[in-house]
C-alpha cells in the first residue's frame, strides 16, 4: 500500500443537520474526498498534497450563525487507517438476517455475513442509509437480476445483493478510495459477479439493469434521475437513499417526471429510503 499522508479534519457541528449535510458538500468542491458522519458532526478527510493552510477560507457555511461548528485536524498515514476504524467499527446485524463485520470479528450464524473492511469508505451499514437499503434488498428477489450499486463505498450492497442471487453486478463510485476498497471487499467475499467501476453516472450510458441502488446525496441524485430512468429495464426497480424525509416531495416529483412509480417508503432517524418502480 502507498503510503500517502491524509489530513484528517473532527468537525463537531451544533445543530447536526442541515449543517452537516451542506458542510460535506463545501468541503467536497474544496479537495475533500472520504467523510464519516459521526454522532458530533463529521470527519472529513484530504490528501495532504492537496492541502494548503487556507484552504477552509470559502466553506461558506463555517461563517454561518446559523450553526456552531468547531474542528481540529492532524495528519493521518494510510498505512496507519485500520488502527482508526478498527477502535470503533462494531458488528451489525440487520433485521436477524445480514451481519456486517469486520475482518477481525467472529463469524454471525445469519443467513448472510458480509467481511468488510471500509478503510475511509462510506457505507458499513452503521449509518441509516446503508441500513435502510440493506433492509430493501432483504426483502427483494434478486436471483438472476442485474443490478447497479451506483455510490457503491464499500460495494456492501452489491456484495449482499449477490449473496441474494443478483448477476450480473456493477458497483460505481467516482471517488478513487471507494473504487479500491470496492475490489478489495468483493475478493475478500468471493464475489464472482460484480464488475468494480471508478466513474459517475456519465458511465452507465448503454448499460441496461433489472434494479439500480444509488446511495448518494439528495443533488447527485436530482442531477443523475434521468440517467437511472434510462437505464432501468422494464419493471425495473429503483431504491434510493442518502436524503431526509423532508427532501421527499423533491426526489417522488422528480421520479415521477421520468415516469417511476413510487412504491414503499422506510424512514430512520429523519432518513429515509424510496423505492420506485418503472
Amino acid at each position: 500500500m502507498s503510503n500517502i499522508i491524509y489530513i484528517g479534519y473532527y468537525f463537531k457541528v451544533q445543530p447536526l443537520q442541515p449543517a452537516v449535510e451542506i458542510l460535506i458538500a463545501e468541503l467536497g468542491y474544496a479537495g475533500f474526498e472520504s467523510f464519516v458522519e459521526t454522532e458530533e458532526g463529521v470527519t472529513a478527510y484530504i490528501q495532504k498534497e492537496e492541502w494548503y493552510n487556507t484552504i477552509l477560507e470559502d466553506i461558506q457555511i463555517l461563517k454561518s450563525d446559523e450553526f456552531k461548528i468547531t474542528y481540529t485536524f492532524e495528519d493521518i498515514a494510510q498505512t496507519n487507517w485500520n488502527a482508526e476504524w478498527e477502535k470503533n467499527f462494531n458488528p451489525i446485524v440487520v433485521d436477524d438476517r445480514c451481519a456486517v463485520r469486520a475482518p477481525f470479528h467472529d463469524p454471525f450464524h445469519t443467513e448472510y455475513d458480509i467481511v468488510i473492511e471500509p478503510k475511509m469508505s462510506f457505507g458499513t451499514g452503521h449509518h441509516e442509509t446503508t441500513h435502510m437499503m440493506i433492509q430493501h434488498i432483504l426483502k427483494t428477489d434478486l436471483t438472476n437480476k442485474s443490478v447497479l450499486d451506483m455510490g457503491c463505498g464499500t460495494g456492501v450492497l452489491a456484495i449482499l445483493a449477490e449473496q441474494k442471487g443478483a448477476q450480473p453486478l456493477d458497483a460505481v463510485d467516482y471517488d478513487n478510495w471507494c473504487y479500491l476498497n470496492s475490489l478489495e471487499n468483493v475478493e475478500r467475499n468471493t464475489c464472482k459477479h460484480i464488475t468494480v467501476i471508478e466513474g459517475d453516472a456519465a458511465v452507465l450510458e448503454q448499460r441496461q439493469y433489472d434494479v439500480i441502488i444509488a446511495n448518494i446525496n439528495r443533488n447527485i441524485l436530482m442531477q443523475d434521475m434521468a440517467i437511472y430512468a434510462s437505464c432501468l429495464n422494464k419493471n425495473g426497480m429503483l431504491f434510493l437513499s442518502g436524503f431526509y424525509k423532508e427532501d421527499i416531495p423533491m426526489i417522488q416529483a422528480e421520479c415521477e417526471k421520468h415516469l417511476l412509480k413510487f412504491e414503499e417508503k422506510l424512514e430512520r432517524n429523519r432518513w429515509v429510503s424510496l423505492k420506485f418502480l418503472n
